[in-house]
């Protein structure tokens, strides 16, 4: 772990980081007492398109993220039934929320997925929930109605009432919530569908904006709601690398599925598909990581920081 001394402007701002900076060797050590619950086949199912995930990864990297989870679980639900006591009241069930923000293509979503898989292991939180806010997002009709379509993932392309609502009742232990079902292949909302979320132990909650500040004439933001945050971190170069990487990807497989919203850049030459990528990440992708979501970074509560190979190398963890 590093701990900065002052004396200069770079080690005064680690001193002034709400972080300590754990390197990837330091951190792993931390996961050596705990049996890892997944298998090398299961690993690869997890695994996202275009993203790297391998024994190693999750035995140094996740494995202790699960064991400082399971910790943060059982002291919470302690911390509630104190504050039951005191306030005289009994207590009752409430779910552990963990947010998990990050840019597209960083590979938050299969952190997410992994996490779930491995939570349900522990014997205390057997009912792990995931649930992505893209399902949140306006239908496609609503967001041409909007002029919001280019502004798609942007937080004002989210029914944010919605969201806080939904994550709220999970937290108030309403025992059977509902929502929204997003199709990546339709690029819209399945009309009718939905994911029904029963008296969870943990529930995760994903996507890009989770972890903003409340929005302008509201006092509550999403992520009051969670007791865990992480943030998925890269460097632009790298992110947009990746972006583009499963974009070629995606074109020579999903892509090619008439039923996809994006069929038309699996029949264009592959110059001007990978021109338009570019453009959509350039004009869309990163305003928004930049201006929208990297902003968040410091409200975490954890961030896992990636190299060029998708690797975790450090992880950041808050103080106190």
């Amino acid at each position: 772990m590093s701990e900065a001394k002052p004396g200069n402007e770079a080690e005064l701002g680690n001193t002034l980081s709400p972080f300590v900076e754990i390197s990837r060797s330091d951190w792993a050590a931390l996961g050596n007492a705990t049996e890892l619950p997944l298998t090398e086949a299961e690993i690869t199912q997890i695994r996202g398109l275009g993203d790297f995930l391998d024994l190693k990864e999750v035995t140094d990297v996740y494995l202790p993220l699960s064991r400082l989870l399971n910790l943060y679980v059982a002291e919470t639900q302690k911390l509630h039934r104190a504050t039951s006591d005191f306030m005289g009241e009994r207590a009752s069930r409430t779910p552990f929320i963990i947010g998990v923000a990050g840019s597209v293509a960083v590979g938050k979503s299969t952190v997410a997925r992994l996490l779930k898989e491995m939570l349900s292991r522990w014997p205390s939180t057997p009912r792990v929930e995931l649930v992505t806010t893209d399902g949140f997002l306006y239908p496609n009709a609503e967001l041409e109605r909007r002029n919001l379509m280019h502004r798609k993932g942007f937080p004002e392309s989210y029914d944010r009432l919605a969201l806080l609502k939904f994550v709220a009742d999970i937290k108030s232990g309403v025992e059977r919530v509902s929502a929204p079902v997003y199709s990546h292949l339709s690029y819209d909302i399945v009309e009718g569908a939905e994911v029904v979320v029963e008296s969870p132990d943990v529930v995760i909650v994903e996507g890009l904006n989770v972890l903003q500040p409340p929005v302008m004439g509201q006092e509550v933001a999403l992520s009051d709601y969670f007791d865990f945050k992480i943030y998925v971190d890269a460097d632009v170069e790298s992110v947009t690398s990746w972006f583009i990487g499963r974009f070629e990807q995606l074109r020579e497989g999903a892509f090619t599925n008439p039923k996809s919203y994006f069929h038309r850049y699996a029949e264009m030459p592959f110059e001007q598909a990978l021109a338009r990528a570019n453009e959509i990440w350039r004009t869309i992708n990163l305003p928004n990581l930049i201006e929208n979501i990297q902003p968040t970074r410091s409200r975490a509560t954890l961030v896992l920081q990636k190299g060029s190979d998708h690797v975790v190398q450090s992880v950041l963890l808050r103080k106190g």
